[in-house]
């Protein structure tokens, strides 16, 4: 089990369901901050080597998912203990290192790992990426076993898809000249016929022959005359903005933020995290209408490709594959797009030390949550089970979080080692730990979630009309046309600029020494890309959409703030976020009627007559005590 603490409150019992309770669990890695109070003057911060200087009547953890445990000891009960309970959960967060994040968990009588099947396929077998390209339609792809031993790239799943016609030589070949080895390969295919393909930025430095260059191109093609570069950096923000936004938004949304109540919403906007969210829509929207509106290759190219492509591919597939917004087809994308293709969790979140940490798998289930916002009855996961998968990128329970490569990850598990890896670019040795069992994943929801907990994954506005059963029928070209012949495009800004070459080695030799970014930028144009796909004139208003695409608003008030998320700690404003279920609903009509039993007393007979203005504005006395009562205490019961 890895290091928790865990705390009980009053008239509650552990489900035995659940080997774990993630509502009163804290895993050590994911304690953010741990404060102590006495009164309500005296609070101490308490850091590793720091001593209590009074004994507390209330210590308070503070997650990095956002939540907010408040322990209380009662007086005359644990309150003598309080010190030496304080003190232990300081000395084992001290004593906590990354080689000790992992320690496994015990599964349930019969999950043995030849007794079960993972619910996810984990993408870790040729068997896996065959079913899936067979389910995708994508006849002109196959799974190529040349990175099999990971001798291409460490940062690679060890199978991927490329083009028949490519032989795993060339393919050998061409990917020396990506950025780590991450040369073009398909994420996915539409219906439609066109291939949504991700690669790193181009080895300018590098020499490739005239056959080289020829088998580069032939796999950005994909078989395809007509394909578009597109720049993923480009107008999405930077590792360090997407890190310090978020470090901004933790501190505004922190109970004991500073920040006035008349200057909150000017300091969310300060934080710069909900522009994130909209530019990430915008760009996967834009991508989208590439993908849709015309037969052809669409290539992100990013020059690590272990980030904002993994978002940006994600979100398109959501805007554009119906089945991708099922509850499998979701955690079946976030397994292939982010775990198999190598984004380093680990890093990303802070397992490595600060200097690289950026959160961009939470930014993505941010702006996933717009869209089921947006979009209700096209998800059907709903926002718990977003929520759910938020808190286990801190969880320390299986390694499908908690490395930053698949060889990471399978060497930590025991499953490479009968061969010896030959060539690891990037490559640092994994940290010594117990081995995983196999079958055991984030996707096992029963570890940690009761049954009742697991039926509020799906969203119950979900219409079953958007099923992928009533979908496109593979391959119907009637809503897509072939792109111009021979045509190569570079997508920048939000306009498409035709392209000479597909390389940069074509050109004069100072272009071996800039980065992938080696063409000018144009200029951002006036009309949107549907529009310019689908030649209509923007004045005309709204152009038809294909079947099965979304495409999201992204101005003002249409994205919003994740504050079943992100005010956790703030348990007023929680008020009015009751689960979408008939228990919840209960639980909140009852609220409201207590709300109005309350109220209604202390209006004087006269009033009665009366109409109530809508804009009074409620004492805040009046509920005080309702709102004490989302309060309740904790005893300890193991740590």
């Amino acid at each position: 089990m890895p290091p928790r603490v865990i705390f009980q409150p009053y008239g509650w019992q552990r489900s035995q369901e659940t080997p774990l309770s993630s509502e009163y669990d804290f895993a050590l890695v994911n304690i953010g901050r741990l404060e102590a109070v006495s009164g309500l003057s005296r609070v101490q911060l308490l850091r590793p080597g720091s001593l209590l200087k009074f004994i507390p009547e209330e210590i308070l953890i503070h997650g990095r998912d956002f939540r907010l445990l408040r322990v209380g000891f009662e007086a005359g009960g644990l309150e003598p203990q309080a010190f030496q309970v304080t003190m232990a959960i300081v000395q084992a967060r001290a004593q906590s290192s990354q080689a000790q994040q992992y320690a496994g968990i015990t599964p349930k009588a019969g999950q043995g790992s030849g007794s079960r099947k993972p619910p996810i396929p984990l993408m870790e077998t040729s068997e896996d990426w065959e079913t899936e390209r067979k389910k995708q339609g994508a006849r002109g792809w196959r799974v190529s076993t040349v990175n099999e031993r990971f001798d291409i790239a460490t940062s690679l799943p060890r199978y991927f898809w490329v083009p028949n016609r490519i032989l795993d030589s060339e393919v050998r070949r061409t990917f020396g000249h990506f950025h780590q080895g991450r040369g073009p390969r398909l994420s996915w295919h539409h219906p439609g016929g066109s291939d949504l393909l991700r690669c790193g930025g181009f080895c300018t430095a590098s020499d490739p022959n005239k056959e080289d260059i020829r088998a580069v191109e032939a796999m950005l093609q994909a078989g395809h005359s007509d394909v578009v570069l597109v720049d993923t950096m480009d107008e999405l923000p930077s590792l360090a903005d997407v890190q310090l936004a978020h470090l901004r938004l933790r501190a505004l949304c922190l109970p004991d933020s500073s920040v006035a109540e008349d200057k909150w919403l000017s300091a969310l906007e300060g934080t710069r995290w909900l522009d994130y969210v909209r530019s990430c829509l915008r760009k996967a929207s834009d991508v989208s209408v590439l993908v849709t509106s015309r037969v052809r290759s669409v290539v992100l190219q990013e020059r690590s490709d272990r980030d904002l492509n993994g978002l940006l591919s994600s979100l398109v597939q959501l805007l554009s594959a119906p089945e991708a917004r099922t509850l499998f087809g979701f955690q079946s994308l976030v397994q292939r797009e982010w775990v198999a293709s190598g984004h380093p969790f680990l890093t990303r979140l802070g397992g490595a030390g600060a200097s690289e940490e950026a959160p961009v798998f939470l930014l993505f289930l941010d702006c996933v949550w717009q869209l089921l916002q947006q979009f209700p009855a096209e998800f059907e996961f709903s926002e718990f089970f977003l929520l759910a998968l938020h808190d286990s990128v801190r969880v320390p329970d299986t390694l499908t979080f908690l490395r930053d490569t698949p060889w990471e990850r399978g060497k930590q598990s025991g499953q490479f080692n009968s061969y010896t890896q030959v060539y690891t670019p990037g490559y640092s040795q994994p940290p010594a730990g117990n081995s995983m069992n196999l079958q055991l994943s984030v996707w096992d929801w029963d570890l940690r979630y009761s049954n009742e907990q697991i039926l509020q994954f799906h969203n119950p506005g979900y219409d079953p009309e958007h099923c992928p059963d009533s979908w496109l029928p593979r391959q119907q070209p009637s809503f897509m046309v072939p792109g111009p012949p021979s045509s190569m495009w570079l997508f920048s800004r939000g306009a498409l600029t035709p392209l000479n070459q597909l390389g940069p080695w074509r050109d004069s030799s100072f272009l071996l020494a800039v980065s992938s970014r080696w063409l000018p930028r144009p200029a951002i144009s006036s009309e949107s890309l549907a529009d310019q796909e689908w030649g209509l004139p923007s004045h005309w208003g709204a152009c038809p959409l294909p079947p099965g695409l979304l495409l999201p608003g992204y101005l003002g008030p249409q994205i919003r703030l994740w504050r079943r998320c992100y005010l956790r700690g703030r348990p007023e404003v929680q008020m009015g976020l009751s689960a979408p279920t008939i228990s919840g609903l209960q639980d909140e009509l009852f609220h409201l009627q207590e709300l109005l039993r309350k109220w209604t007393p202390r209006i004087s007979p006269e009033d009665h007559s009366k109409k109530r203005n809508p804009n009074t504005i409620l004492n805040p006395t009046e509920i005080t005590g309702i709102l004490k009562g989302q309060f309740h205490p904790f005893w300890i019961t193991s740590c």
